[in-house]
């Protein structure tokens, strides 16, 4: 981390540059900034991350300039860690909201609960993660935004305004967000429906709100050597690991050809490296955390993209 000395300090907090944190060049500036009683929420880090630089400057805009920003792309490519990762080098409380059909307005803005107060049990409105977080310096990501029931989605169009303001019906109550809340989004697709068949529970968004959005960035899969980086971090002893990697990239551009129905994320090297650890077996570990997973008309192709990278198929290993 950054030597706090080292930086200038603003409204309190100390300003560091891009290149201090995530390894860069960047003209931007950021503040680290002080969590206080929020400590709790905020990320862990994680070490020798990799940043991809785009994305991660438009992030940063997000928390610097008080922009929504809504990332987007495949599974697996790191949009939620993104948003973790830099929200812990800045030392900003984060919270994290999976949109699972499960998530009700209820859930988000609140609602009537029955308390004991002096011995008697008394109705009161208990607020929701909404207003609980828009009141707190915490960065309130979304995650799954494509996959949220519509009435939730209508929850979020008023907080999605500039000034952000959300009002409690219940209570006769406008509430003024703090001035270092947060929002981001994260969107296997991009609010235009799953044409893909990957992405089964997600729907088409309200193009009013995606307008909403100030910033869209877009997230695509590292680069080889990044991703082997990715994997040694979290397996250091692996073996094999571009080979894995070249197996992965073999299956995405597969898969955009039509050749097969699903593809590795940078997740699933990860999967396979682990347990080839725990089974010993390369070509076992490759059927439990990929091959199982595709249409077993598919399998032979799969095959083949193993030969390519290994030189031998997994019957052979």
């Amino acid at each position: 981390m950054h030597d706090d000395s080292a930086g200038a300090v603003a409204d309190g907090n100390v300003m560091v540059s891009v290149a201090d944190l995530f390894g860069f060049d960047t003209a931007l500036q950021v503040s680290l900034v002080d969590p206080g009683d929020l400590e709790v929420h905020v990320p862990a880090v994680e070490a020798g991350y990799c940043f991809d630089p785009d994305v991660t400057v438009a992030i940063l805009a997000g928390f610097t300039h008080n922009r929504r920003v809504l990332l987007q792309g495949a599974h697996g490519t790191g949009k939620s860690s993104h948003l973790e990762q830099i929200a812990a080098r800045l030392r900003w409380p984060m919270l994290r909201i999976n949109l699972d059909a499960h998530i009700t307005r209820m859930d988000l803005i609140g609602r009537d609960a029955v308390v004991i107060r002096d011995g008697q049990q008394v109705t009161e409105f208990q607020p929701g993660l909404l207003p609980w977080a828009a009141e707190r310096p915490v960065a309130l990501v979304f995650d799954e935004l494509d996959a949220g029931r519509p009435d939730v989605m209508f929850v979020l169009q008023r907080v999605l305004e500039r000034e952000g303001r959300l009002t409690l019906l219940d209570q006769n109550r406008v509430i003024e967000p703090h001035d270092r809340f947060r929002l981001f989004a994260t969107a296997n697709t991009i609010g235009l429906g799953d044409q893909t068949g990957l992405y089964h529970g997600t729907q088409m968004l309200n193009q009013a709100q995606v307008d909403r959005w100030d910033i869209v960035a877009r997230l695509g899969y590292l680069s080889a050597d990044a991703e082997a980086a990715i994997v040694r971090s979290h397996v250091p002893h692996a073996a094999n690991v571009e080979q894995m990697v070249a197996v992965a990239d073999m299956t995405r551009h597969g898969f955009a050809a039509g050749d097969i129905s699903t593809l590795m994320s940078p997740r699933t090297v990860i999967a396979w490296a682990q347990n080839t650890a725990i089974f010993g077996d390369l070509a076992q570990a490759f059927a439990l955390s990929f091959v199982n997973k595709c249409d077993v008309a598919e399998h032979d192709v799969v095959s083949e993209y193993f030969q390519r990278a290994f030189g031998s198929t997994p019957d052979e290993q």
